[in-house]
């Protein structure tokens, strides 16, 4: 048995963790704390316990008290409360903040300040305004925002920021980022009917953007839908990965061109096209036509059993003279073309490819299964292979052997 004496000894450390403690011998605990200038706070109160907004307010404001230099608050909101701001108060000594409020709605403090020193700053499962709260932190460098919910667009204007994550915040509006300092950009969200994007970050190095289209109301030319957006940069190469079916949905009020041109300049496009029987090749050169940092193209068609030949007049085909453009593609230098059929459009996107690239070093093409080398389509791939000798092409069946062309 610990002698009397020690047993307080406790109100006077400078770190403190509750963890799988009610929510009443908390509040027991934090009111015999000694010190108000503790180095680290840790709290987490188990799920079985839920606390209303008054309650998380008072335990915010009791918490500050403290003055934690580390701070981490997990608690469970009640959802009939999700409604009620709760306001964060201002945390003068605090460097590193995780609030993991869930249910709950976060507003700053009303009557103004900011968190002077604080440079992380982590919010979760709860309703926050980025935009304000950042405004509020000035030198904040890491900001991470995990399946919060009515966010709105996330906006960071910040000249101190390095890195940010954004991960599962259900439909968000979309991202309006201005850092000259962000180094480090993560998302992974659901795009909301009107996702719009402004992002300025001169010197970013390090980018991975998961972006879900359910909506598909992002269209690319007259047919093209979009499923989701892959964005991605490791060192000096950037990314950009696009599913796209094709259809004619009943209504369409986004411009996939206009949300490319508000991203970083890429190098690398993958296209996983599901084209459901429909002509692709005018899409994707309208596509290849604002996209002129491209040095690498992957397509990959996907195919369902489903798949049926398009009407005669079919808008996927109006435009028939994309077969003798030449637009220009003088960055493009790689071409990969999996699961092709050998049909007649696609082999003029092949020769497109060739006559639009006139510096292009490799293209290899992986047929789909079922077609053979007698195939007539094969046939004449093989034979714009030959008449292109400058080009490195590389023929593969549908389960990786190599064949013969030359």
């Amino acid at each position: 048995m610990r002698p009397r004496r020690w047993r307080g000894l406790w109100r006077l450390l400078p770190e403190l963790s509750f963890r799988g403690i009610t929510p009443g011998a908390l509040d027991t605990a934090l009111a015999q704390v000694a010190r108000t200038d503790l180095c680290l706070l840790d709290i987490d109160v188990p799920e079985c316990h839920r606390y209303s907004a008054a309650g998380v307010a008072s335990l915010l404001s009791t918490v500050a008290r403290l003055a934690p230099v580390v701070l981490s608050v997990v608690v469970r909101g009640d959802i009939n409360d999700h409604a009620i701001p709760v306001e964060v108060p201002i945390f003068d000594r605090a460097t590193s903040m995780k609030l993991d409020v869930q249910n709950l709605y976060l507003i700053p403090p009303a009557q103004g300040g900011e968190f002077t020193v604080l440079e992380k700053l982590s919010i979760s499962s709860c309703q926050v305004d980025s935009g304000f709260l950042v405004s509020q932190c000035p030198c904040l460098r890491v900001l991470e925002l995990s399946h919060c919910w009515r966010v709105g667009v996330i906006m960071v204007h910040s000249t101190t920021i390095e890195e940010l994550v954004v991960d599962g915040n259900g439909w968000i509006g979309g991202i309006d980022i201005a850092a000259p300092a962000l180094k480090k950009f993560t998302m992974s969200t659901y795009m909301d009917w009107d996702f719009n994007v402004s992002f300025l970050a001169p010197i970013v190095k390090d980018l991975s953007w998961h972006c879900l289209c359910d909506f598909r109301n992002v269209g690319l030319s007259e047919m093209g839908r979009l499923c989701y957006l892959d964005l991605w940069m490791e060192k000096s190469t950037c990314g950009l990965g696009l599913r796209i079916e094709m259809d004619i949905p009943p209504y369409t009020d986004r411009d996939l061109m206009k949300q490319i041109a508000q991203l970083p300049n890429f190098s690398v496009l993958s296209l996983y096209l599901l084209p459901r029987g429909h002509v692709f090749g005018a899409m994707i050169l309208n596509l290849l036509g604002i996209c002129t940092t491209v040095r690498s193209l992957k397509l990959v068609i996907a195919r369902a059993r489903t798949d049926k030949a398009c009407l005669q007049n079919c808008p996927c085909d109006q435009l028939q003279d994309w077969r003798n453009q030449n637009i220009s593609l003088m960055a493009l230098e790689k071409v990969t073309i999996e699961n092709l059929q050998g049909s007649g459009h696609e082999i003029d996107f092949v020769k497109l490819m060739f006559r639009c690239a006139p510096l292009m070093k490799r293209m290899t093409v992986k047929l789909a299964p079922k077609v053979l080398p007698s195939n007539g389509g094969c046939k004449e791939l093989c034979n714009i292979f030959k008449a292109n000798p400058s080009v490195k092409c590389y023929l593969y069946s549908s389960l990786g052997e190599q064949l013969v062309f030359a």
